[in-house]
This record gives structure tokens, C-alpha cells and sequence, in this order.
């Protein structure tokens, strides 16, 4: 039996949290291991092939500035990129790709690889090495004991996974692969709550098998984006266009016929379902006026004809769903490579955790992705690389590194977790953020890089192409506030955008401010920088646009930054770790346990804890003695 392996920390589980935990924490010189079932899964992509989208492309941007890995990953295996929700404001601007992904889990081990202070070691996880309520290493099923200062769970699916096609029930975290035990039962001994989930996913098909001529194709952006703020390659010499296609009152009736042996509706399933990811038995009960479904074929990759069908997430027969696909227009002679199905898994409701996911309960523990009672590779990678930082800390005795909502949509997804707790998986969206204003994806590098550099983990690298970037922002700024443009001059790119004419000289922000004109368009009309003796031309776009946003938000801006000062305030009042609670009678009886349970550390993180009020607030006030 080998029982001498040591390490600074153990990261347990190989997906997008347990990547960006390992990467992080190695690259703040700390000795890694990383620990997964199956060395050529790393960073798999269990669900659709897609990064970003709405609220979670701002997540990847982030963690992009702090100095991890995903942007870079995502960008690199890249098959289409699309900017969404491009008609609305800026704060809901999200980038979204469709990845190759095979390539981007071959993209991440390599990445991985290429960082010395990490190791690897395949094997299965089903203990902790516990001393005085300190976890000091883990247990492997080939009876390994390996020793570590910190560890960090990210098991994904994989505790006491069960997976569930009609009604068949297959031990499992992933198709394909086992399920991992042990774990969830000796935590419970030592006073954690556990409790059970469960997510879905949708079958695959073979694209060799699909008339897309009755599909509605959609095509990436004209001009593709990606997610990394560095000057990553991006191989991306042409684009895969995805397809739509519905669903009709047929597809439901047969859907409909196989609910007698629906895991969902016989209550074979315990876990709770993701309300805003429902599998196709949930919507066509849920929505039962509505007619139809769009269904969204995503391609899995460059080489391949597999597909995947987005919003056909089921746990129905294979013979029903088969059967209901081959009912949908494009679908009629298709074949499964597999069909989909649902999991149930073990999480642990994140109030049992600090700011730094840390847990309450055990020292030197943190968990990290959907062992927090989340959903979606985003929100796991974010959790990743910040439980990877501050297991770095715990080590080093050092501060946690906690981000603020004010500062991060990581600060809010963290903060709602572990004041709120979860009643079903977490997806983060843009109206979870009450400064989204401030927290665009355009920024986050000015947000978050100069905050991850001082702390060791962005690179100098990142920092001065950061500084770079504002300092040609700042540039342009100048321009257009000092530069006077006549009527002469302006006056017919003005007809042209249907906005109205200039009888005198105005400064140039003040055409930039009317809606109808873009700084693109006014630039090229004036040849204002348009080679590179100024900006880089591969900067160009970046620029313009976040001088753009900007200019013609500013005043949005400002008031929003405003009223997160005063808010911020609030975290500022701090409330003693042994505050008795019980003995403040004009409490809620709501309030008083919430308080208890969760023990904040600040009035600001008291307000936003689910059912304790305003009032509650104001008496804690009085009681601290402001």
C-alpha cells in the first residue's frame, strides 16, 4: 500500500472546475495533484458542446482576467462564435461559442500538462483523510492514502450517480461511467447536509441522417469574436452553422405515451431538476397550450457528424424518443448514436461553506462546481479557479481572496450561494446581478486583472496588455472630447444615418452620443484610426468598442457605481463570528435562525440572507452600535 505521497493540495475530479482549481493553484507554486476516474475525459464536455452564452459568456471573460485557462481553451477549439442578445444594452451583451469537443478536452490536457507543478493520477476518490476535523488527504479505491494540506472536491455528477433511460435505472456519473461513493456517507457522519439533484441531457444523433434543407440555418458572426483578452490564435478559418428546427403536437402525443414509464413522473427520480433547463416531458407539461418546441442541432465538433439536440433534454424510453424525433421536421430518417437521459447526484447545499469555499465544518476542505447544488461548465470553472486560489491562501495563512458583487458576476454567484442555498441547480443570469452595468464582459479584465495579478496568479503578460488596452482607450477618449468637427465635414455621414445635420463646429463625442451613429462607421467615414501607426489592428475592435460603451453610458454608469458604494458599505460593519443572536428578542424568529445558521461575517452579507428583512437589518444595526 503506498501511504507516502504528498502534495500541497488534491483537487478530486478531472471536469471544468477541477481544471481551473488545478491551474490556478499551480500557478501560484503550489504542488498539485489532480486526481480523475478517466485521464482522456479531462475537461469533458458531458453536455452540449457550447461555452458562454447569456451571463455565463461574462463568467468565462472573468475568469479569463483572473488568469484562467477557459477563454483560452474555448477559443482555440472554437467552431462558431455568436455575440448574443447584440440589440439590447451593452450589460447584456454574451458571447457564445460552439466548441469542438473532443479538441477542447484535448486542449485542456495539454494545457495542463504544460504546468510542471501538476500531477496526475487516475483513480477513483472514496474517502478523506480526516485528523481533529482537518482534512489532510484523500483514500483511492486501489487503497493509495495520499497526504495534502488542502483538498478540493469537484465531483460533478459523480456522487452516488444514477442514471435513468425509461425505466432503466444505470449506476453512473456520466454515460459511460461510474459513479463514485464514500464520499457523500462519511461527510454525512461528520454533520453535513447532503442532499440530491439531478440534470439531463439530450440524445445524439448522426448528422449523416438529417435533412437540414427543412431547417432554419444559423451562421456564426460576420465578424467572430472570442473570449481570451490575450492575443490567442484563434483557428478559425471558416465557421459550422448550427440549425433549428420545432417540435408539433405529434412529437407530444408520442412523448405523452411513453410518461407511464417516465423516471420524472413515477417518482423513481428524488433529485430536483434545473427550472431553466427543463427536459421535453417537463415542457410540454408545463406548457401544454403551446404547439411547438424549438429544438437547436448543435455540431459536436470539425470531424464529426454527430449533432446534438438542444432542448430534447429526456429521460424517456429510446424507442419513444426515437420515435418522437423521427416525427420532427428534418428528423424523419434519423439515427441515435445514443439517446439522452437523466442523473441524479449527490450535492451539498453551499450554506454549509465560507466566502473562500472552504467549508464551515471541516478545515481545509473546499468544494468547488455542481457538489455546490450548480449547473453548467461556466459556473463550475468560475468556482474552480477561485477555490483554487484560496486553498492557495489557506496554505499560506494568508487572506482569502473574495470577490465582491459589486465586482464580479463570480462575487454574485458565490454570495448567492452560500447566503441563499439552492432549491434547484444554480444558473447564473444578467438579472442576478444588480450592478450588470458595471460587470460587462467588456471589462473584466480592467475589473478583475489587476486584482489577480497582485495576488500572483495574472501574469505580467496580462497585466501590461490590461494597461495597454486602457491606456489606447483612454487615447481615443481624448480624441473624441478635444477633436471639433465642422459641418462641411460631417454633415453628409450624417444624411447618410438619417440623424439630423450641424450648422457649427461640435465636438466629436457629441455625434458619437445619437444612437443612429456607431464609432466604427464614423472613424472609417473621417479615416480616423484606420492603420496601425496608432492601435494595433487587432486591437482595433476592442477598443473602439469599449471607449464606445463607455461614451454613451457613462452617466448609466456612474449612477450605478453610485449606489454600490452605499451598498458596499454595509460589508464594511462586521459582525463577531460569536454574536448571540438569541439574545436580540426584536429579531424574526425567520431571521434569528437564517442568522444562525449561515453566521455572517458582515451586516452586508446579512441582507442579502433569504428571510431576514430590511428590519431585522436595522436592529442589528442599533445592536452593533451604529
Amino acid at each position: 500500500m503506498v501511504n507516502d505521497n504528498s502534495y500541497d493540495i488534491i483537487v478530486v475530479g478531472g471536469g471544468h472546475a477541477g481544471c481551473e482549481a488545478a491551474a490556478a493553484a499551480a500557478n501560484m507554486g503550489n504542488s498539485v495533484l489532480l486526481i480523475t476516474m478517466d485521464l482522456t475525459k479531462i475537461a469533458q464536455m458531458s453536455c452540449n458542446p457550447a461555452m458562454g452564452g447569456i451571463a455565463k459568456g461574462q463568467i468565462i471573460r472573468e475568469i479569463d482576467a483572473l488568469g484562467g485557462y477557459t477563454g483560452i481553451i474555448t477559443d482555440g477549439s472554437t467552431i462558431q462564435f455568436r455575440m448574443l442578445n447584440m440589440s439590447k444594452g451593452p450589460a447584456m451583451w454574451s458571447p457564445r461559442a460552439q466548441c469542438d469537443r473532443m479538441l477542447y478536452s484535448s486542449l485542456w490536457r495539454s494545457r495542463l500538462e504544460s504546468i510542471s507543478k501538476v500531477s496526475f493520477y487516475q483513480d477513483v476518490v472514496n474517502g478523506l483523510i480526516i485528523e481533529n476535523r482537518t482534512v489532510i488527504g484523500v483514500k483511492t479505491s486501489l487503497g493509495n492514502l495520499i497526504y495534502s494540506k488542502c483538498v478540493i472536491l469537484t465531483n460533478g455528477t459523480f456522487l452516488n450517480g444514477l442514471m435513468h433511460i425509461g425505466s432503466i435505472k444505470i449506476p453512473g456519473g456520466r454515460a459511460s461511467d461510474a459513479s463514485s461513493h464514500g464520499i457523500s456517507e462519511q461527510l454525512l457522519e461528520y454533520g453535513f447536509t447532503v442532499g440530491r439533484m439531478k440534470t439531463g441531457t439530450s440524445p445524439r444523433i448522426d448528422g449523416r441522417t438529417v435533412d437540414f434543407t427543412l431547417m432554419i440555418k444559423q451562421e456564426g458572426d460576420k465578424f467572430p469574436g472570442k473570449f481570451s483578452f490575450l492575443n490567442s490564435p484563434v483557428k478559425l478559418e471558416y465557421q459550422k452553422p448550427c440549425f433549428i428546427t420545432y417540435t408539433n403536437q405529434e412529437v407530444h402525443q408520442v412523448l405523452e405515451s411513453g410518461f407511464q414509464d417516465s423516471p420524472l413522473f413515477t417518482g423513481k427520480i428524488s433529485g430536483v431538476g434545473p427550472r431553466y433547463c427543463p427536459s421535453i416531458e417537463d415542457k410540454i407539461v408545463t406548457f401544454s397550450g403551446k404547439e411547438s418546441h424549438q429544438l437547436f442541432l448543435e455540431p459536436e465538433g470539425w470531424n464529426t457528424c454527430e449533432y446534438y439536440i438542444n432542448g430534447f433534454s429526456s429521460s424517456l424510453s429510446r424507442e419513444v424518443q426515437l420515435k418522437a424525433l423521427r416525427l420532427v421536421p428534418g428528423l424523419e430518417n434519423v439515427k441515435v448514436f445514443r439517446p439522452g437521459y437523466a442523473i441524479e447526484y449527490d450535492y451539498f447545499p453551499p450554506t454549509q461553506l465560507k466566502y473562500s469555499l472552504e467549508t464551515k465544518i471541516l478545515s481545509n476542505l473546499f468544494f468547488a462546481g455542481q457538489i455546490n447544488g450548480t449547473t453548467g461548465y461556466e459556473e463550475a470553472a468560475g468556482q474552480g479557479i477561485i477555490a483554487g486560489i484560496n486553498a492557495h491562501f489557506r496554505i499560506k495563512r494568508g487572506k482569502p481572496f473574495i470577490l465582491n458583487r459589486n465586482e464580479a458576476y463570480l462575487g454574485v454567484l458565490i454570495d448567492d450561494l452560500i447566503n441563499k442555498g439552492v432549491d434547484e441547480p444554480y444558473r447564473m443570469f444578467t438579472s442576478r446581478a444588480e450592478f450588470r452595468l458595471l460587470l460587462r464582459q467588456d471589462n473584466a479584465d480592467a475589473r478583475l486583472t489587476k486584482k489577480s495579478h497582485d495576488i500572483g496568479l495574472a501574469s505580467d503578460e496580462r497585466l501590461f496588455q490590461t494597461e495597454e488596452k486602457q491606456r489606447y482607450k483612454n487615447l481615443i477618449l481624448d480624441f473624441l472630447y478635444s477633436y471639433s468637427i465642422t459641418p462641411e465635414t460631417i454633415n453628409p455621414f450624417l444624411i447618410e444615418n438619417s440623424t439630423s445635420v450641424i450648422k457649427q463646429k461640435v465636438k466629436l463625442y457629441e455625434i458619437l452620443l445619437r444612437p443612429q451613429i456607431n464609432i466604427f462607421d464614423l472613424f472609417e467615414s473621417l479615416n480616423f484610426f484606420q492603420d496601425d501607426s496608432v492601435i494595433p489592428l487587432e486591437l482595433r475592435k476592442e477598443i473602439f468598442e469599449s471607449a464606445e460603451i463607455y461614451l454613451k453610458y457613462r452617466g448609466y454608469f456612474k449612477r450605478e457605481k453610485i449606489l454600490a458604494d452605499k451598498i458596499q458599505r454595509l460589508e464594511h460593519i462586521f459582525i463577531n463570528s460569536d454574536f448571540d443572536y438569541d439574545s436580540v428578542k426584536s429579531i424574526s424568529t425567520e431571521g434569528r435562525e437564517k442568522l444562525k445558521k449561515i453566521r455572517p461575517l458582515s451586516l452586508g452579507q446579512a441582507s442579502r440572507i433569504s428571510g431576514v428583512s430590511p428590519s431585522d437589518i436595522s436592529v442589528l444595526l442599533v445592536h452593533i452600535g451604529r
